[in-house]
């Protein structure tokens, strides 16, 4: 039997420090300009878990005590992670995000492309007006990956030649840097211990690729509708259950897939013979198990460090992130 945590009792330990750093985030984005302090309330208002800066404050709490440089780590790293929301919105013509209406849906593409630009020029400042240049080294490498693995996942959804290798190159580009980032900077701030850095540092990067991992599973889940989402596919994303039953499935049936997604994306008998495919050569389960191996190694890593409660939440939460439902 999986533990499972509630994101509620994950965040006890950091509890004040969370109603803190809302406070933060909120000065950061202000503005002397109407329109963009309208979408900055709006942006908000319809925020997610905010499992990046958590995940700051607990690796800060981990070794010390939460100063005002963990604060400008989590709120940069929010900073740079609402940015590119914003941004591929955009880039995937998205009217929706997190079930409210995008901002490219409500303001149209330009006025979305500069929020995003205004939201990362922020997070630069935040760093900048602490002096806090190693959080700006480590987010800045974090935004150049990001954009190189989605423009990677750009180019292989158009030839739909991707295998596990390349999957996890995009993935550790795309969605693990920034969590590896988050938990990284949120140390920085109260350790400069090279052991536990490169510790909490690989299991930021475990936990994001698991993080992933479940999102394309999530994708192929029935949500709250009884329905599954299915936007990969619609999309062309070569997702970890799809790539591990196109390996083991027959060449014939391989391209027959291949050509589904390729040409025929948008029609729904297509999309659920697709579907039918990935559950009949098991691409759920085998996906799954990588999902649970990569969270734990990611325990593994907090095994090394100091025994205390942010340890102890930060174990919660990786048992979190694997058995999400949204």
């Amino acid at each position: 039997m999986k533990p499972e945590y509630s994101l509620e009792e994950i965040k006890k330990p950091v509890l004040q420090e969370l109603k803190d750093f809302d406070a933060h985030f909120r000065k950061a984005m202000q503005s002397r300009v109407a329109l963009l302090d309208q979408i900055s309330y709006y942006l908000v208002k319809t925020k997610g878990k905010q499992l990046r800066p958590l995940l700051s404050l607990l690796c800060a709490k981990l070794f010390g005590e939460i100063n005002q440089k963990t604060f400008a780590a989590a709120t940069l790293v929010e900073l740079l992670h609402t940015a590119t929301l914003v941004h591929d919105d955009v880039v995937d013509e998205s009217d929706q995000r997190r079930g409210f209406f995008s901002i490219k849906a409500l303001w149209k593409n330009k006025i979305a492309v500069l929020v995003g630009d205004y939201l990362l020029s922020r997070g630069l400042l935040t760093a900048l007006q602490g002096s806090h240049f190693d959080l700006l080294e480590i987010l800045s490498s974090a935004v150049s990956e990001m954009s190189e693995g989605e423009l990677l996942q750009l180019e292989k959804a158009r030839r739909l030649d991707i295998n596990e290798t390349v999957y996890f190159q995009i993935i550790r580009q795309k969605t693990a840097s920034l969590i590896r980032s988050a938990c990284l900077c949120g140390a920085k701030s109260t350790t400069e211990n090279t052991d536990y850095l490169n510790q909490i540092r690989d299991y930021g990067e475990k936990i994001g690729i698991a993080f992933q991992i479940k999102d394309d599973l999530m994708d192929l889940s029935k949500d709250f509708t009884g329905k599954p989402k299915i936007l990969d596919i619609k999309e062309k994303k070569m997702t970890l259950p799809l790539i591990s039953a196109l390996a083991v499935a027959p060449l014939p049936l391989k391209n027959r897939m291949i050509s589904l997604i390729r040409n025929h994306n948008e029609n729904p008998k297509s999309i659920q013979e697709v579907v039918s495919f990935i559950h009949e050569y098991k691409g759920i389960e085998k996906a799954e198990q990588t999902m649970y191996a990569y969270r734990d190694e990611a325990l593994a890593h907090l095994q090394k460090l100091p025994n205390n409660e942010a340890n102890e939440a930060l174990v919660k939460l990786s048992y979190y992130i694997s058995s999400r439902v949204k």
